[in-house]
């Protein structure tokens, strides 16, 4: 289990990496490509836990509902510097910002 949590965690961080300012994944989607559909909550362990050490843009990170899920205003702001829009009620538009990521494992 050790080895396969090692090799998500580096998936995981190479993905985030990968992620272009003004685009968006949600924690699903993340661990989706990663290699396992249901680890939205590791990834979200795995953002809290590298994102300072590893320089990771964890802004780009959002909840299913298309949502920041921090509410202190940080991630909002980074994403809007990036060009980011939200509605009003706080969504990111997915057809727009979405980042599909084309990466093959």
């Amino acid at each position: 289990m050790t080895d396969f949590m090692e090799v998500f965690t580096r998936r995981v961080m190479d993905i985030i990496l990968r992620i272009p300012p003004g685009k968006i994944m949600t924690y699903g989607q993340v661990a989706a490509v990663a290699g396992n559909p249901s680890g939205a909550r590791q990834v979200a362990r795995i953002l809290h836990a590298c994102s300072e050490k590893y320089g990771l843009p964890w802004h780009r990170v959002i909840n299913s509902c298309f949502r920041v899920s921090l509410r202190d205003g940080e991630q909002e702001a980074l994403l809007q510097a990036e060009g980011v829009l939200f509605d009003s009620k706080g969504r990111v538009d997915p057809e727009v910002y979405l980042y599909l990521e084309p990466y093959v494992l």
